[in-house]
C-alpha cells in the first residue's frame, strides 16, 4: 500500500512541478507554480544572464509582492482539520536558511529532533484552530531533502480527521520509528520519534518537491542551444526492430512542422513521413527556455535494410543519417553502458565504440544517462556528444536516479525517447518496456519506480517470450559491495532464476564488477544454470576500496568501461574495454 500511494503522490506532484494548476492572479485562487512562473517570466525581461546567476536570497524576498508572499506561505501545502491541531513541521537541520514563512506566521523551534538514518530533523510547531491549515515552500534553494509534516490534536480525547488535501492523495502515516521519510526513498526511516509525537498523523513527500519554487543558483544556460536547422537526430525503436526505425530531433520554435524524407540505400524512390512536434520548455534554461522535439515514426521497412533518411528542412542527404534494419540472421552485436552523466568522457567512448565496433547494432545506457534529468541543457550535452553514433544507431535506454530525479519524475526524460508503451500499469510509458532483436529479449526495467508493481509483468514477458537469449537491463544493481537492493532480490532476482535469464546489467555504484553465474543468491557451476550480474560506469571512476564479494569473478574499483556483446546463434561472446581500448574482461555462453 504503502509503494502504491508513493506513486500516486509523485504524479501529482509531477504535475505540479510542470504548472498543471496554474490559476489566476487573486490571492485566494492563486497557486506556487502559477506565482513563481510569472515572477521567472518578469525576470528574463528585466535581468542580464549574470545578473540571474547572481540572484540573492534576499534579492528575491524583493521580488514578491505582499500578496505572492502570501501565496507562498499558505497555498503550497494545505488539508483540513476537524479539531484543533498542533503542526510540526520537520525540516533538516542542514537546510541553512529557514524558510521565511515560518517564523513570520509564529511557528516556534523545539528542543525536539527526529532522525534517520541520513539526517537530524528540526522540529518547529505552531497551534491551529479547526478548519483549513496552509504551509508554506521549502525554501528558494534547491535543497534536496523537503520537510514533512506531523499533525496531533490539542486535545487528547478528540479524534483527529485529515482531508481535503493540497496536493490530492496525499498519504497519511504514522509518526513512529520505522515510517517511511519520503515516498521515492521508502527505505529511508524515522528514529528517535519524541514521545508526544508517536502516533500523530503523519504527511510525507518527495524528497525534491522544494525545485518547484528554486530561485537561487536556479538559472542555467545551454552550450548548444536549438537553432531553426534540426539538429541532435536520434533513433529509437517503439516496434519491431526488423520493420520500424522511429527519428527523433529539435529545433527552436520558430521551426513549426517537421518531417523525415528515406529510402533505401542505391534507390531514387522516396517516400516521406510526417513528425509530430512538441513544445518542451525548460523554465530555468536562460538562453533555450523553450525548443520543439519531433518524432517521425517509420513504419513497413524492408527486413535486413540499409536506408538513408534527411529531416527537412535539410536540403542533402548525410552520410552520418542511416540506419539498417534487423535481419533474418540471428547473428548481432550491440554495447551497453553503464552511468555517463552527460560526460564528454563518456561521449568519447561512445564514439570510440563505434569505431571499434562499426558493426554494432544499436547501443543501451543502464540509467543516468544526465546528472539532472530536470536540466534541459544536460540532455543538450549528451546528444552533442554522440550525436554522429545516435544518428546512424538506436540507443535504448533505461531511467536511474539521476533522470527519475528526486522523485520529480522522468517526464523530461520519456519526451527524449520514443520507446515501447508494453510496460506495465502504474509505471509511466517508456520508463519500463520490452523489445526483442532477433533471437534475444531485452528486458528494460526502470528500477526507480516502485518494483511491486512490475514483478508480474516481468513473469509475463518471460513467459511468453521464444527468445534464446534473455537480458535484462535496470539501474540499481541488485548485488554490489556498497548498497545491495535487497528489495529487487526480493522480488525480480526469483523471476530470473524461474526463467533463466541470462544476463542483468546495471550501473549506480561506480565501479567494474562481473559475477559468477548466481541462482538464489548463491554462485552455481554453469552459466546455463546461473545469471552473471554485471555492473559497470562510462564516466571516470574513483580509485577507493570496494570490499569483499565472493560471487564476485572480475573487479576493478576505477576506470571507466563499455561492454560489447557478440551474440552468434546460441553463442554469446562477452568482452569490457576500458577508455583505453584494453580489453579487460570477457566470458563465453554456449547454449545447451
Amino acid at each position: 500500500m504503502r509503494l502504491l500511494n508513493a506513486s500516486k503522490y509523485l504524479i501529482i506532484l509531477t504535475a505540479l512541478f510542470l504548472g498543471a494548476c496554474a490559476g489566476p492572479g487573486h490571492q485566494e485562487d492563486a497557486t506556487v507554480d502559477h506565482t513563481i512562473d510569472e515572477v521567472i517570466t518578469e525576470l528574463y525581461q528585466t535581468k542580464s544572464q549574470s545578473e540571474l546567476a547572481s540572484l540573492t536570497h534576499e534579492q528575491i524576498m524583493d521580488l514578491f509582492s505582499e500578496d505572492e508572499l502570501q501565496v507562498l506561505s499558505n497555498r503550497y501545502w494545505m488539508f483540513d482539520v476537524n479539531v484543533p491541531v498542533v503542526v510540526s513541521v520537520i525540516r533538516s537541520s542542514r537546510q541553512d536558511i529557514v524558510p521565511f514563512w515560518l517564523p513570520e506566521r509564529g511557528f516556534k523551534k523545539t528542543e525536539k529532533v527526529v532522525r534517520n538514518r541520513q539526517i537530524d530533523y528540526e522540529i518547529w510547531q505552531k497551534s491551529f484552530d479547526a478548519g483549513r491549515v496552509g504551509l508554506g515552500i521549502n525554501g528558494f534553494e534547491n535543497y534536496g531533502l523537503h520537510y514533512i509534516v506531523s499533525v496531533g490534536p490539542q486535545n487528547e480525547n478528540e479524534e483527529l480527521v485529515l482531508n481535503n488535501f493540497f496536493p490530492e492523495n496525499q498519504f497519511v502515516g504514522i509518526m513512529e520509528d520505522g515510517a517511511f521519510t519520503y515516498h521515492d526513498w521508502t527505505e529511508l526511516v524515522l528514529m528517535d520519534v519524541p514521545a508526544e509525537l508517536e502516533g500523530q498523523k503523519l504527511l510525507t513527500t518527495i524528497r525534491g518537491r522544494g525545485v518547484e519554487t528554486h530561485l537561487v543558483n536556479a538559472f542555467r544556460i545551454t552550450d548548444y542551444p536549438s537553432s531553426n536547422e534540426p539538429d541532435h537526430a536520434l533513433l529509437t525503436w517503439s516496434s519491431d526492430p526488423s520493420t520500424s526505425i522511429d527519428i527523433q530531433w529539435r529545433t527552436d520554435t520558430t521551426v513549426g512542422e517537421g518531417s523525415v524524407k528515406y529510402r533505401e540505400k542505391g534507390s531514387d524512390e522516396i517516400l516521406t513521413e510526417d513528425a509530430s512536434v512538441y513544445v518542451m520548455e525548460d523554465l530555468r534554461l536562460v538562453n533555450d527556455r523553450f525548443m520543439h522535439r519531433y518524432t517521425a515514426r517509420l513504419r513497413n521497412l524492408r527486413p535486413g535494410t540499409s536506408y538513408e533518411y534527411m529531416i527537412t528542412p535539410q536540403i542533402s542527404w548525410k552520410e552520418t543519417q542511416t540506419f539498417t534494419t534487423a535481419g533474418d540472421s540471428d547473428s548481432f552485436s550491440f554495447i551497453w553502458f553503464g552511468d555517463v552523466h552527460n560526460s564528454p568522457k563518456a561521449g568519447e567512448l561512445h564514439n570510440m565504440a563505434e569505431e571499434n565496433h562499426p558493426e554494432t547494432a544499436f547501443y543501451s545506457i543502464a540509467g543516468d544517462l544526465v546528472g539532472d534529468g530536470l536540466h534541459r541543457n544536460d540532455w543538450d550535452e549528451l546528444f552533442e556528444y554522440s550525436r554522429n553514433v545516435n544518428s546512424r544507431k538506436p540507443l535504448m535506454n533505461v531511467p536511474g536516479n539521476h533522470d527519475n530525479r528526486l522523485g520529480l519524475g522522468a517526464k523530461m526524460y520519456r519526451d527524449m525517447f520514443s520507446y515501447p508503451t508494453n510496460g506495465p500499469e502504474g509505471v509511466p510509458e517508456g520508463q519500463t518496456y520490452s523489445f526483442t532483436y532477433k533471437n534475444t529479449l531485452f528486458l528494460m526495467l526502470d528500477s526507480t519506480s516502485p518494483r511491486d508493481l512490475q514483478t508480474e509483468w516481468i513473469e509475463e514477458q518471460l513467459a511468453n517470450t521464444t527468445a534464446i537469449w534473455k537480458i535484462a537491463i535496470f539501474h540499481f544493481p541488485p548485488y554490489n559491495f556498497s548498497a545491495p537492493y535487497y528489495n529487487i532480490q526480493e522480488k525480480w532476482v526469483p523471476v530470473f532464476d524461474k526463467y533463466h535469464v541470462d544476463l542483468v546489467f546495471g550501473g549506480h555504484i561506480h565501479y567494474y564488477m562481473r559475477s559468477k553465474p548466481m541462482k538464489a543468491g548463491e554462485v552455481v557451476e554453469s552459466y546455463n544454470d546461473g545469471t552473471v550480474y554485471v555492473i559497470s560506469v562510462a564516466v571516470p571512476a574513483r580509485d577507493r576500496s570496494i570490499g569483499e564479494e565472493p560471487y564476485a569473478e572480475v573487479r576493478y574499483n576505477s576506470g571507466y568501461f563499455y561492454q560489447h556483446l557478440d551474440i552468434q546463434g546460441d553463442k554469446l561472446i562477452y568482452s569490457a574495454y576500458d577508455s583505453e581500448n584494453n580489453l579487460v574482461d570477457s566470458f563465453q555462453i554456449k547454449k545447451q
